[in-house]
């Protein structure tokens, strides 16, 4: 008699997330890319803010929590269901979080509560972010905020980083935890650069005549877009025909600072990839990032760049070979370097191929999903020899 076939069963994994669809930033794509991919060897659960309905679809279940009408910057915060997050986080195997928020927080609370193990991966160096973000009692914040993170973190299983500086970092704040450095990739296949450069900027209602500089991401504090608008309206006078695309939203304030003639800015959008392949240049102004996966995207998209050399960044923008680096808040700085790229077309097309070429080496997403996976695995026999 044949022996009769068992099957494994899957393990249910809680995703828990402060930030998500439609609200695109780092977090967002982050997930847009991992969720397919976790998916098929796990049984998701998704808990995040309702910031409304979102075009992607997901082979997970997705339970949003309502916001409160007041925000914080240009991000509103969660009202998560304290029962509904216990009772989730009971029946999970185990939490993979993303963020430290109302969602992030309660969830890593009851998975403690419930002897649930927890793996977290750092997006953000938080307290350079949250005092960044803010006018005033910037000491005040990052001081507390490095102190919340040692309480929190030094109590999950697993910390996920894109890269060793920000695992030192973090251990010289004094979070021990074992870390696993799971650097960040790019879909190469989708972030791709366009088949003609004129049809892409028609797409998107673009002048074809005129040399796009571009920015994708969160308007915030910390992304610092108005140095960007500085730079921009020093290098117009001398090159007419050129337009600043901003390709987000965000505070306010910040948005207004960046307003102005010769500015295309088309708001949020679920696609930022047609975008993208209209820019002839990209810009990150940021004052803070982990890895920057806007600027991969860029990259990927055969897209010189103009960075700040931040977190992990000057590991893969190498000056003067895929784009230029420049001081934070320098905007003189930038305007030179963007002056040396409008200037000459054929440096701008030598150095977007070799950002392609960059990205097709460096920034491997399927390697960041196995890694996840290898590291869940890990952690789950673990906490399984332990019991």
């Amino acid at each position: 008699m044949m022996p009769k076939m068992t099957h494994k069963p899957r393990l249910k994994m809680l995703i828990t997330t402060d930030c998500f669809l439609p609200r695109w930033d780092g977090i967002s794509r982050f997930l847009a890319e991992v969720i397919p991919s976790l998916s098929q060897e796990y049984d998701l659960t998704v808990l995040a803010p309702d910031f409304g309905k979102h075009a992607q679809n997901f082979d997970a279940k997705i339970i949003k929590f309502p916001t409160y009408k007041w925000s914080v910057g240009d991000i509103k915060i969660a009202r998560p269901d304290l029962a509904k997050v216990g009772k989730l986080v009971s029946e999970a195997d185990i939490v993979f979080n993303q963020t430290l928020g109302p969602i992030g927080i309660r969830s890593v609370q009851r998975a403690i509560r419930y002897k649930k193990p927890v793996i977290a991966y750092i997006h953000s160096i938080d307290w350079e972010l949250f005092s960044k973000s803010i006018k005033h009692g910037r000491g005040l914040v990052r001081w507390a905020t490095r102190a919340y993170q040692r309480r929190v973190y030094n109590k999950c299983q697993l910390l996920l980083v894109s890269s060793k500086d920000i695992s030192r970092l973090y251990e010289e704040i004094g979070i021990t935890t074992k870390k696993r450095v799971v650097h960040l990739g790019v879909n190469i296949t989708r972030f791709c650069p366009p088949q003609f450069k004129d049809k892409a900027k028609r797409d998107v209602g673009l002048n074809p005549r005129h040399t796009i500089i571009g920015f994708v991401g969160r308007i915030g504090r910390e992304k610092d877009v108005p140095t960007l608008k500085r730079a921009f309206d020093m290098v117009k006078k001398d090159h007419p025909n050129t337009r600043l695309l901003i390709v987000g939203s965000g505070v306010p304030e910040e948005e207004r600072k960046i307003a102005g003639d010769d500015v295309i800015m088309p708001g949020m959008t679920e696609n930022v990839i047609p975008y993208l392949q209209a820019m002839d240049i990209f810009v990150l102004p940021s004052l803070t990032e982990t890895s920057s996966l806007a600027t991969m995207e860029a990259m990927a998209c055969g897209l010189p760049v103009i960075a700040t050399p931040v977190g992990s960044i000057k590991e893969y923008v190498e000056p003067g070979v895929n784009g230029f680096t420049f001081p934070r808040r320098s905007a003189k700085t930038l305007a030179h370097r963007l002056d040396l790229l409008l200037k000459d077309p054929q440096l701008r097309i030598r150095m977007g191929k070799s950002a392609r070429n960059a990205a097709i080496r460096k920034f491997r997403w399927f390697e960041t999903s196995r890694e996840i996976k290898k590291a869940v695995a890990e952690v789950m026999k673990v906490t399984t020899e332990e019991l």
